[in-house]
């Protein structure tokens, strides 16, 4: 997962010795459903796991060469309800308290039910899980990724980017998901890897940079939080455009840093934003996967070091992720992803 441009900061982040005065006021006045967890209780602190029901959100049509990875578009759904059974008291029992779910052109959307594909879950279908969740003591988050590199959820709308119908078609999105989970404290709107070189493959490539860039961003943003929802989002922009982050994102958007690999040292630009954005007062989930076969005790190292650098004020939890289907070929990968965020709670 790349930043606007590809590239990324080259120096070492200078850390500012205090935070802006009154900042944590306004936020709690916004957003006052949402406490930074372990300012109050340590215990609280969000322990995530993301799973997909959708996939249309990397290739946008169906590749032969990446066929066997199950991401290229289909318009049927590939979910696979056993498998999502059996990981929502796994994650239960290993700790984990909120799920974060990538919904896409999974759910026939009452506002744009066009979207939906074959067999994608009824509004009362999702109604039903989200109950079921929160009785389990999983809180559900909603997320819909607007990046254009992942996109293809969109159906005929992703070929409509930036323009006042498709401005509209994502206040519409969200307004009627923010309502389905009955005014979420979090709202994940995606908005990573959005370069030409991420998309290299797809048949229709679009990316926007600069004004362009903020301005969509910012409309999702104030959707979001005209519902009295935080917006939450990859934190890809960081990397390689550090001051215009800095200058243009708001304090109320929750950011994740993902990094998957195990190099925590002070040379590594990917993991030097955790420190930077501690530094300038921005609430963190970070981000640590199982993607990568050959970093598999990622999270546990990631748990540890954020723990250090990160104000416990602006630590609001961590996220785990297999970035795998949820089907049951990928049955023991997801289990092995919610081991080790059992494995990060208990060092």
């Amino acid at each position: 997962m790349d930043s606007m441009d590809g590239t990324a900061p080259s120096g070492l982040f200078d850390r500012r010795t205090a935070l802006k005065a009154g900042a944590g006021a306004a936020l709690a006045a916004a957003f006052p459903g949402w406490l930074p967890a372990a300012a109050t209780n340590p215990a609280k602190l969000a322990w995530g796991n993301l799973l997909h029901l959708s996939l249309n959100m990397w290739w946008d049509w169906d590749n032969p060469a990446t066929r066997w990875m199950n991401k290229n578009y289909s318009p049927v759904l590939r979910f696979d309800n056993h498998l999502w059974d059996e990981l929502l008291p796994a994650m239960v029992e290993a700790g984990m308290n909120l799920l974060v779910i990538d919904l896409g052109d999974g759910v026939q959307y009452k506002s744009h039910p066009e979207i939906a594909v074959k067999n994608a879950w009824t509004i009362e279908r999702l109604r039903v899980e989200l109950t079921r969740l929160r009785k389990m003591g999983l809180e559900p988050i909603p997320k819909l990724n607007f990046s254009t590199t992942h996109n293809a959820w969109l159906g005929p709308y992703r070929h409509m980017v930036s323009s006042e119908k498709y401005d509209a078609v994502c206040r519409e999105l969200i307004a009627e998901v923010c309502e389905l989970f009955d005014k979420p404290r979090l709202f994940h709107l995606g908005m990573d890897e959005e370069t030409a070189g991420m998309q290299d493959d797809y048949q229709y490539i679009v990316v926007r940079k600069r004004d362009l860039w903020w301005h969509d961003f910012l409309l999702l943003v104030a959707e979001v939080e005209k519902h009295g929802v935080r917006p939450w989002i990859w934190s890809d922009v960081v990397w390689g455009h550090r001051d215009e982050f800095l200058k243009r994102m708001p304090k109320t958007v929750v950011q994740s840093v993902w990094y998957y690999g195990l190099d925590f040292s002070d040379k590594n630009t990917t993991v030097q934003p955790y420190r930077l954005l501690a530094a300038n007062g921005y609430d963190q989930i970070p981000t640590g996967s199982t993607w990568y076969v050959a970093y598999a005790e990622n999270f546990p190292h990631l748990v540890e070091y954020c723990a250090r650098v990160i104000p416990p004020e602006h630590l609001l939890g961590f996220l785990q992720t297999s970035w795998q289907p949820t089907l049951p070929a990928y049955r023991s990968t997801h289990l092995a992803t919610i081991a080790k965020a059992k494995t990060a709670r208990h060092k």
